[in-house]
């Protein structure tokens, strides 16, 4: 058992960690872990504000999570509910209280909110005890609401949460709560670059972006599990990949409006000038400064290279757009990239990217469907994509399409919670 000293010292030591990690999404993901491990939680969730609305943003179940094969992950599904005094997290968030509930189904009738059962009806849960915090930043903005569910003893009795944890998880929140919004930061300056794109290239949306760097995230996880990555390895490698996925076609930026809104199949020519958005948005990156710049620059020069060595633009210096030394072709041509050669982060966001694509609607086709979607990517193998990195898609295939769900285009409904 710890004292509080070393409890104190925990938290310091989690929060720095947590501080470490940039991306929003893999931030939520090492919050909840954290403090769910901290107070022996058995599940847990995070909802981030959205104006008058909290929206379900993640979420961990580790009774359900052991019902699944190794190396699987929980499928959940998003949605928002006001913040009002209707739900507990709701008011959480509208008071800026802390709510300690000992069994979520003998609420007092004195307190306004209920606990809504559907959703361990759907998961063939049952939530019993509950801890929820609102995510507070420094200007005393409610950013969020942390729940922490089903405390658990040594021998595994669901236990309640103890009023002594209650000061402990508002530390968690203060902590959440400051790299919350520097994550937040750093994803809204990188939406603000898709929009620059999206001005010039329909395409390049905020949904689409954000799909094509979760599914990349994903799609590398699974490849390094089979390659016995460390998963210290893996896990800041997917912070950097995450976000440099996102702006694998920022090159764009530089590309002529008759080029990217041209309504009918390019000429060679055009398509030649399209091409130099690899090399052109890696340039951005030249002056590398950190991880994230080199797989930046990894992501948008290689991301169009395919594994038979038919893709784009090959072994070139993105700044003199010369051929590296010793890859020069006959007459000063590029020697094409293929298999290995083309780093990882290229293969998994030519998977990515691609899948995305043919599920998306775009103003020249509408969607695959999913069975056409699959075949292509498999006809694709050894051709166009990295083998492993297909077996790897298809391994997490239905955590792809939660992340959809999670990312819809703007015509596409998204759910509410009453």
């Amino acid at each position: 058992m710890m004292n509080e000293r070393e409890k104190l010292d925990l938290i310091t030591q989690i929060s720095l960690d947590i501080n470490e990690v940039k991306d929003i999404d893999l931030l939520l993901e090492r919050i909840l872990t954290s403090v769910r491990k901290f107070f022996n939680a058995d599940a847990g969730s995070i909802y981030l504000r959205d104006k008058d609305n909290l929206r379900f943003s993640y979420s961990q179940n580790f009774s359900q999570q052991q019902k699944l094969p190794p190396g699987r992950k929980l499928i959940y599904n998003t949605f928002s509910i006001p913040i009002n005094n209707m739900s507990i997290a709701g008011y959480v968030a509208k008071n800026r209280k802390t709510v300690n509930i000992p069994d979520v189904y003998s609420i007092n009738d004195s307190v306004p909110y209920t606990f809504d059962s559907q959703f361990d009806i759907i998961s063939n849960y049952r939530t019993s005890s509950m801890l929820a915090v609102p995510i507070i930043n420094q200007r005393n903005d409610v950013l969020g609401v942390m729940q922490v569910i089903n405390a658990q003893g040594d021998d595994g009795e669901i236990l309640p949460f103890s009023p002594e944890d209650e000061p402990l998880i508002m530390h968690f929140a203060n902590s959440a709560g400051l790299a919350i919004e520097r994550a937040q930061m750093t994803r809204n300056i990188i939406l603000r670059m898709i929009s620059m794109a999206e001005l010039r290239d329909p395409k390049e949306t905020a949904a689409h972006v954000n799909r094509v760097g979760a599914f990349s995230v994903e799609i590398y996880e699974e490849w390094a599990r089979d390659k016995m990555i460390p998963d210290e390895e893996v896990e800041r490698q997917k912070d950097v990949l995450r976000m440099a996925a996102m702006l694998h076609d920022v090159g764009k930026v530089a590309i002529s409006d008759l080029i990217l809104k041209k309504p009918a199949r390019l000429t060679l020519d055009e398509f030649e000038i399209m091409k130099s958005h690899t090399y052109l948005g890696a340039r951005l990156f030249k002056n590398i400064q950190s991880d994230f710049d080199e797989v930046a620059l990894q992501v948008a020069l290689n991301h169009h290279e395919k594994w038979d060595g038919t893709g784009y633009p090959g072994h070139m210096d993105p700044e003199t757009e010369e051929p590296l030394p010793g890859f020069e072709g006959a007459n000063g041509t590029l020697k094409p990239k293929k298999g290995e050669e083309i780093p990882v982060f290229g293969r998994v966001v030519a998977v990515a990217d691609v899948y995305d694509a043919l599920c998306s609607r775009r103003s020249y086709k509408e969607p695959w469907d999913e069975d056409r979607t699959l075949e292509e990517i498999r006809q694709s193998t050894g051709k166009h994509f990295d083998p492993d990195m297909v077996r790897a898609f298809f391994s997490c295939l239905d955590v792809l399409k939660s992340i959809s769900k999670r990312y819809p285009d703007e015509d596409e409904p998204q759910e509410k919670a009453d």
